[in-house]
């Protein structure tokens, strides 16, 4: 839990889950010789690092390698004392970071199934494990694996979601990938879209191709959570299935309202050509569509960002993330602005009433008034 002075000379004490916890194994040595089997094993594939557009001043915050100099982000006792002892969080939901779409969907597949075992026998089922929860890991390349993965996992009473890279060959309200989605809503697990490390088949970040620098890529990537959400929106993907569940796990909530306003304006004279979404775009957000938020999403501490953070109804589907170890990883801090309520739907409430976690009340602690 954190503290926050409430205004009325009391301090209250609110729950905090942190959504977005990057994990990793603790070398590529780990990797092939522990989890990944042949003919896997021995096979070529991007290192985490791979990626072109590496941060200036380096991809994780000091001090998160583990004791013996291994990867950030793979040792649990590190991280937990990080995050549970020094940052106040109770629950971590733990994404591990694979290689995005491999051009084989076999060696694709069978990376991600190597780490949602190391996901969950030195996490879930680790000392840690009352407080940390999983998002498995599934290739959308290839259904077949991925249901595979799904039918192994679905019933671990730790693992909440379902993962996928953002970079994909395809946008994901095509029906290719509706059998997965079909599984993803019987196993009552939503659906985590991340930006993933290590170059596989990745595609421009904009229309018009790459860019130059890092920044204008950070910049661009989020807009493809929105072109995957507005197609899906238009396919009717949430309609033919009214349980799904989308997080989009890696920022957008910030560019979220613009473009599903331009979706309302432009969809409202056009319904009838897609019969098969009905209603208007934003009628499909609430109880289907969620954003991760991190440091550098939204106007920041500002006087209008509780304002802002009530249109298109933000404030019920976006939830705190830290990107621990990233170099952005943050502590949580929420705008002077937010009420009480969208404080505590940040912090917790939506992550919790998503994820099916059970959390303690917020206390109220009277603050101490000197002697007269």
């Amino acid at each position: 839990m954190i503290e926050f002075d409430d205004g009325s000379g009391s301090i209250s004490k609110t729950p905090v889950i942190d959504t977005s916890v990057h994990i990793f194994c603790k070398s590529n040595k780990d990797l092939r010789g522990t989890f990944l089997r042949e003919p896997f094993a021995s096979r070529g594939f991007p290192d985490y690092e791979m990626d072109w557009y590496g941060a200036p001043g380096g991809e994780y915050v000091t001090g998160s390698k583990g004791p013996d100099r291994q990867y950030p982000g793979s040792d649990p006792e590190l991280v937990a004392q990080e995050l549970f002892d020094n940052r106040g969080v109770d629950i971590a939901i733990l994404h591990p970071m694979t290689r995005g779409i491999m051009p084989d969907r076999h060696l694709g597949t069978a990376i991600a199934a190597a780490h949602n075992e190391m996901l969950v026998t030195r996490w879930l089922d680790g000392e840690f494990g009352d407080r940390f929860r999983g998002t498995i890991r599934v290739n959308p390349d290839d259904i077949a694996g991925a249901l595979r993965e799904i039918d192994k996992y679905k019933d671990h009473p730790a693992v909440v979601q379902i993962g996928i890279p953002l970079q994909s060959r395809e946008l994901y309200g095509k029906p290719q990938f509706w059998p997965l989605w079909d599984a993803a809503v019987t196993a009552n697990l939503p659906v985590a879209v991340h930006i993933e490390v290590g170059a596989g088949i990745q595609f421009p970040p904009t229309p018009s191709g790459k860019t130059r620098t890092y920044e204008q890529y950070l910049s661009f990537m989020s807009l493809n959570y929105l072109y995957h959400l507005m197609n899906m929106i238009a396919e009717g993907v949430f309609e033919r299935s009214p349980d799904l569940k989308f997080v989009w796990a890696d920022g957008a909530a910030d560019l979220l309202t613009p473009f599903i306003w331009r979706m309302d304006c432009f969809g409202r004279p056009h319904l009838e050509q897609t019969p098969w979404a009905p209603r208007m775009p934003s009628d499909y957000l609430p109880e289907h569509v969620y954003f991760v938020q991190g440091l550098f999403d939204g106007p920041g501490d500002t006087d209008f960002a509780g304002e802002w953070f009530g249109f298109t109804g933000k404030e019920d589907i976006t939830m705190f993330g830290s990107s621990y170890p990233h170099w952005d990883s943050n502590e949580l801090t929420v705008p002077s602005s937010y009420s009480a309520e969208q404080r505590d739907k940040f912090c917790w409430r939506n992550a919790a009433e998503l994820y099916g976690l059970e959390m303690p009340a917020s206390p109220v602690v009277p603050s101490a008034v000197p002697a007269q």
